[in-house]
């Protein structure tokens, strides 16, 4: 899979088997509509802050997961390969993987009620270079001397955003971690898989696995909305979709390994969209550790190409 985060939620890298069309390539296009989708897939997480202070986490992400699996159905059925999609090469890998995005998703939900917009991804942020490491470890990728620096670079920067043992390290901050290791995994899975089978297959299997198994949590803890809360979690669900499609048309205007650093503009929008929205002060510490992270990803493209 391409290092690209290709994200139903924020899920936030999932589209391996996209790529860019011959004859049609418009760098300045793709880059533009990457950059559009990063700044919905972080308006999304400030909706997910809002909403999950009132709702169970299970709640929010199912409905997300069933305009997901609507999507994902759509887009099988636009490439005229539903019957096809359902089959795959890899059953168990493709259910397991699943389940990783799943509980990665809820992971980042859970820790928007505990930290900042600006925390979350500086601390999330790494998980491109979790995936170098688990690459070489799982799939025997080659990885060579310059991108373990950058993993050590960014690891550094995300010492110094935790700051362990200088009293402000918060338990919640292992959250984004954790969830940034599950997608991690998540990676290295759709690498291995989509060597056999298709992108609508990934889809549609991440979609339907994990809206059965969320719906199985929230369906029972649901809450129900008011009209402006409702209205929110449908913009958020269908934001979702909106900046799924557009990433997948900036992979066809551009190629992953050239719109992969813009990823990090997540980032900068999240942390923009906490100081505006939410009055968020991210101290010294945090912009180091952020930036540290940045460079280590961004080297790490670098030695890769």
């Amino acid at each position: 899979m391409t290092e690209l985060r290709l994200k139903f939620d924020r899920t936030k890298n999932v589209a391996p088997t996209v790529a860019a069309s011959p004859g049609v390539a418009r760098p300045q296009l793709g880059i533009f509509l990457c950059l559009l989708s990063m700044l919905i897939f972080a308006s999304q997480d400030g909706i997910t802050k809002v909403l999950v202070k009132d709702f169970p986490v299970a709640q929010l992400v199912m409905v997300r997961y069933w305009v997901f699996v609507v999507f994902a159905l759509g887009y099988a059925a636009y490439q005229g390969r539903v019957k096809e999609s359902l089959c795959s090469k890899h059953p168990w890998l493709q259910i397991i993987r699943a389940l990783l995005a799943v509980g990665e998703i809820v992971l980042f939900a859970v820790g928007l009620r505990y930290l900042g917009l600006a925390e979350m991804h500086a601390l999330y942020a790494v998980f491109p270079l979790m995936t170098l490491a688990l690459a070489g470890g799982l799939l025997g990728e080659f990885v060579g001397l310059r991108r373990w620096i950058a993993a050590a670079i960014g690891f550094t920067g995300t010492l110094i955003i935790l700051r362990p043992g200088a009293g402000v390290f918060e338990l919640a901050a292992v959250i984004p971690l954790l969830s940034a290791l599950g997608f991690a995994f998540f990676n290295v899975l759709t690498r291995r898989i989509s060597q056999h089978d298709s992108f609508a297959t990934n889809m549609l299997f991440m979609a339907s696995v994990g809206a059965l198994t969320i719906t199985f949590v929230g369906l029972p803890a649901w809450v129900s909305p008011t009209p402006v809360q409702g209205f929110l979690m449908g913009i958020l669900s269908l934001t979702g979709v909106v900046a799924q499609i557009l990433l997948i048309q900036a992979l066809k205007y551009a190629t992953a390994s050239t719109l992969q650093p813009f990823n990090y503009a997540l980032l900068v929008f999240a942390t923009l969209i906490g100081v505006i929205v939410f009055a968020e002060r991210p101290d010294t510490w945090v912009v180091v550790g952020a930036a540290l992270v940045i460079i280590g990803g961004l080297y790490a493209i670098k030695a890769k190409a």
